[in-house]
């Protein structure tokens, strides 16, 4: 073979036994790539439809895998998850939603013309008249009588009007009318001015536009309608619930005016029963709204309901609203007509109030309260602790000792503040207090109450002394106030003293009658004068603690109380009637939640109190006491003791006023009086920062200077004060005062002193000359 039919052969078939050349080659077939397959092994699973496009993505052309990734981690994430969910539940619940859809279509034109109905017919016009009749009052029927014949003649008088409008129009509008389509018709438009031209295209352009907008407002009104017919017969539930996930948590929690009102009606009262019948419906003075963590709503009642009535059935009203009575807050307004209604979200009330603000840092100023616990709302509440006493009451461990607690620390982190506590019993909760506290007695023996009663007589004794300092500072001030407070010569710090399980001092067979009569004078008048008595017990009823202590106190905080007695002994007489129950607070379930009135402006407060821990594993009381030292250190004070300055020794430092009065005349010969209190108040501020008109004029009128008027206006001479100041020198050198001489009777003096007595200075009563106060609170 040649070459070329050897390599044509080697093409053909590599295995040729190339035996032309001499050499033997064995054949080897064609070679083929595989690999053998058991067919008793298991097969693989058949691909799903995602793993399908998954591989056809990663495997198509120009798609990069990190896409296909993208979207199947999209197609797998919540949202989608959810998305797909409602998507398909609102597929199977189409049919629902389309007839529940013409059901509000019908309902709403319905409701459109039972609203025209009672536009036409004067409905509510005449159910005004309808309830008058029924009342007795003549004059308020003729009122509703004339006000429909007043608005009768007043629609027919529009409609003319309307009607003349028309008519007015058409014989302005239809002559133009003929003559443009008149000049249409008999002019070829080329013809045509040119303004006139313009006019034909332009009614031309409107006439195409309102050609191609008729089909589509042909179309689209219908829609609006429907739609709005279906707004207008809607359920009244806030929001379109229908058209969102069905397996809400809060799905049964709405509260709005249709269910107040549905609510109400079923109570069982009588003569709302009658306002239903009668086709009456509720006025809501106050929408139902959002308020903090519940539904506020205030309704004025009809003729014969008192808010009082609604209030005494508030588990019925509680059970239609969906909630428990301690959700269901239905208190009197501002008149006996008006009922203030507040509903809980559903559970909100079970939690605890959380950690208590102070609890890792912090300061108080006593002035502005302290921290007591959340409302209702969810609001953090600053108790006062100023101008203000405290009666604490309930059952045994429901939290009252923890709330007196909470407040007596919050009065610990005020540097300035006095502390004194007494247990009237064998209980370590107040323990920790011992550094802060100037005094501190516990125990159940005789001894106890006997201090106790002691200090009260002792914060009597201190409130004369502080009202006789107050007496004697610049403008008389009624009360004190954090710039006094913090003057400590003054001694007009805070001084709270706690008394806990105070019903065993108030029936100590000893000491008892003393120590109640006390309590009441000291919780009459003590508050001008930064003192205030905190009382805790366990037993609030008539025996237990004096009516008059119940009646004075400013502020009430009720526990789980067992009747209505104990709730009256510690709120007040009346509110149990009024809605203002603690009744309803279950024991143990509502631990450390009260029913307050007098802490906020609002008629009462559902209080979630702090609780700062002091048990078997958990002391957070001591770490506040510690701090509240440190704040001691660091103001420069020391703890108040029970030693008390005298009055003069507590008085302010002397002040030579005359001298003060001749440096802010600056060698002037005249200063306006207004200048003269503004150079006195800069130059000592301290002591004349306070002072008013009065003041300054008291204190002219004792050196025997007079204001004179100058130019219309009152002056100061500086020829007054150089006789002033001569003339106790003259008396300072003589040791006699000037126009009296000696060994004779005496003379009037040349100007009269111009000191009159205070003006809440009474004839003093019965009694001893001590007993006189400057305060009749």
């Amino acid at each position: 073979m040649t070459d070329e039919q050897r390599e044509d052969a080697r093409r053909t078939d590599p295995g040729t036994v190339a035996k032309h050349g001499g050499t033997d080659v064995e054949h080897v077939g064609p070679i083929l790539d595989g690999e053998l397959v058991d067919d008793t092994l298991p097969q693989p699973r058949r691909r799903t439809l995602r793993q399908r496009i998954t591989r056809w993505w990663r495997y198509a052309p120009r798609v990069p895998l990190w896409l296909a990734r993208l979207v199947g981690r999209g197609w797998q994430s919540g949202p989608a998850v959810r998305a797909r969910s409602v998507a398909a539940y609102r597929v199977r619940k189409a049919p629902a939603d389309v007839a529940r859809l013409a059901w509000f279509v019908v309902r709403g034109h319905w409701r459109w013309l039972v609203k025209f109905w009672e536009w036409a017919t004067y409905a509510d016009l005449r159910a005004d008249a309808r309830r008058a009749r029924l009342a007795g009052d003549a004059e308020a029927r003729r009122t509703a009588q004339e006000l429909i014949r007043s608005d009768a003649r007043a629609r027919w008088a529009k409609l003319g009007i309307a009607l003349q409008r028309i008519v007015i129009t058409l014989r302005v509008v239809a002559p133009v009318a003929v003559v443009l389509w008149a000049a249409d018709s008999l002019m070829d438009r080329k013809a045509m001015w040119t303004w006139l031209a313009e006019v034909y295209a332009a009614l031309d352009t409107v006439w195409s536009a309102l050609t191609a907008a008729v089909p589509v407002l042909l179309w689209t009104v219908p829609v609006l309608w429907a739609v709005a017919a279906a707004f207008e017969g809607r359920d009244g539930t806030p929001g379109a619930g229908w058209l969102v996930q069905p397996d809400r948590d809060d799905a049964d929690s709405w509260i709005d005016e249709r269910m107040i009102s549905k609510a109400l009606a079923h109570l069982g009262i009588g003569p709302l029963d009658r306002f239903y019948r009668d086709g009456g419906e509720l006025v809501y003075t106050v929408a139902a709204r959002k308020d903090g963590d519940g539904t506020f709503a205030q309704i004025r009642l009809p003729l014969g309901v008192t808010a009082d009535m609604v209030a005494a059935r508030r588990s019925k009203l509680a059970a239609n609203l969906g909630r428990a009575s301690l959700e269901t807050w239905p208190t009197k307004g501002d008149e006996d007509g008006i009922l203030d209604l507040w509903i809980a979200d559903k559970g909100v009330l079970r939690g605890g109030a959380g950690q208590w603000p102070l609890a890792d840092e912090g300061q108080v100023d006593l002035f502005d309260g302290v921290p007591f616990g959340l409302s209702q709302r969810g609001l953090v509440i600053n108790a006062p602790l100023i101008g203000v006493n405290w009666l604490i009451g309930g059952r045994p461990g429901q939290g009252k000792s923890a709330a007196l607690r909470t407040l007596l620390l919050g009065a610990a982190l005020d540097p300035t503040a006095e502390l004194w506590v007494f247990v009237m019993g064998e209980s370590p909760d107040f323990d920790p207090f011992t550094p802060r506290l100037s005094r501190y007695r516990m125990g159940m023996d005789d001894s106890v109450a006997e201090a106790a009663t002691q200090a009260l007589a002792d914060l009597l004794s201190e409130m004369e002394r502080r009202g006789k300092i107050l007496g004697e500072q610049p403008g008389r001030p009624p009360k004190v106030s954090r710039k006094l407070a913090d003057k400590r010569a003054l001694g007009l710090h805070p001084l709270v003293c706690g008394i806990d399980e105070c019903h065993e001092l108030f029936q100590h067979p000893s000491y008892g009658k003393k120590a109640a009569e006390l309590a009441v004078r000291l919780i009459k008048r003590g508050r001008k004068y930064g003192i205030t008595l905190l009382l805790a017990t366990q037993s609030p009823t008539k025996d237990s603690i004096p009516r008059e202590v119940t009646r004075n106190v400013s502020c009430g905080a009720a526990f789980s109380v067992a009747d209505q007695v104990a709730n009256d002994g510690l709120l007040g007489s009346g509110k149990y009637a009024a809605g203002i129950r603690a009744t309803e607070l279950r024991i143990n379930t509502d631990r450390g939640t009260c029913v307050a009135v007098g802490i906020t402006d609002e008629t009462f407060e559902l209080v979630r109190t702090f609780y700062v821990p002091f048990e078997d594993g958990a002391d957070d009381v001591t770490p506040v006491i510690a701090r509240a030292m440190a704040l001691i250190e660091e103001a420069g004070r020391a703890i108040e003791t029970s030693a008390r300055r005298e009055i003069e020794a507590a008085g302010p430092v002397e002040v030579d006023t005359l001298a003060d009065l001749a440096d802010v005349m600056a060698g002037d010969e005249r200063v306006r009086t207004q200048h003269v209190l503004a150079r006195l108040a800069e130059a000592n501020p301290e002591h004349y920062g306070a002072w008013s008109f009065a003041a300054l004029a008291a204190m002219l009128a004792e050196h025997g200077i007079t204001a004179r008027k100058s130019h219309g206006v009152m002056t100061v001479h500086a020829a007054d004060v150089t006789a002033a100041l001569t003339r106790r020198d003259t008396e300072d050198e003589t040791g006699e005062p000037d126009g009296e001489q000696p060994g004779s009777r005496g003379v009037l003096p040349a100007t009269p002193p111009g000191q009159h007595p205070p003006d809440d200075q009474a004839k003093p009563g019965v009694g001893r000359r001590g007993s006189a106060t400057r305060d009749a609170d």
